[in-house]
């Protein structure tokens, strides 16, 4: 089983980080902790592979306790689960070697896709003495962006996902499934199913825009400088 420790001050998105991490299997809660402080002296007595690392706590904030832990060698895995979306604090958690990135608020489904990725990564490395460069470009660094078939979800064509994601390249800043689906020309529910495979895939970042009233609006954008999709038939 892979230990996750939760270091979050605010109790909801703690509970609610813990029930997610409940639905995946091969995942289990070492503990939840409210700063860089009480997790560092957790780890300091206990095996922790993977820590859900939020950045805004008080005393020491997530990326001090990441520095902390880089410093004293720890083996231990993080993904940020905060807030910050600036350039400085994605810059940071990637220098720190963060193995993954989740903007609040997201949906089970990224957090699934997230931690999916690193235990496939972490079953690849430990049943493996050596590797092929094809092989940790697919299965570690996921550096083909390719498309199988018959992976795509039902209802999903390859051809219109090609099609798609040319759009969004050729796109600058932020979109909705509306603007985006008149861009392409098909209908908002199709759109929104083709945006809901890429986010999953890691290719796109939503964040949820409440007004005054009405229902939320989710504006997408491009987390990747790739500008095609390989697909293999």
């Amino acid at each position: 089983m892979i230990r996750v420790l939760i270091v979050e001050d605010d109790p909801m998105v703690a509970e609610l980080n813990r029930r997610y991490l409940e639905k995946i299997s091969d995942f289990t809660l070492a503990a939840i902790v409210r700063n860089g402080d009480e997790a560092l002296a957790f780890l300091e007595d206990n095996r922790v592979d993977l820590v859900l690392l939020d950045v805004f706590m008080p005393g020491m904030n997530g990326f001090e306790f990441l520095a902390e832990i880089r410093r004293r060698e720890y083996k231990t895995d993080v993904i940020l689960v905060t807030a910050a979306r600036d350039k400085q604090s994605i810059q940071a958690a990637l220098r720190q070697g963060a193995v993954d990135y989740l903007i609040k608020p997201f949906e089970f489904e990224r957090f699934q896709a997230a931690l999916l990725a690193y235990r496939q990564r972490v079953n690849f490395i430990e049943n493996h003495a050596d590797f092929s460069q094809t092989a940790l470009d697919e299965q570690v660094f996921r550096q083909s962006a390719s498309v199988e078939k018959n992976d795509l979800p039902k209802g999903l064509d390859r051809h219109t996902l090609k099609r798609v994601w040319e759009c969004i390249v050729a796109s600058t800043g932020e979109f909705t499934a509306e603007s985006m689906a008149g861009f392409v020309g098909i209908s908002q529910v199709s759109m929104r199913k083709y945006l809901k495979y890429l986010e999953m895939e890691g290719l796109l970042s939503v964040k949820i825009n409440y007004g005054a009233v009405g229902r939320p609006i989710s504006k997408y954008q491009c987390t990747t400088e790739r500008t095609t999709l390989n697909f293999n038939d």
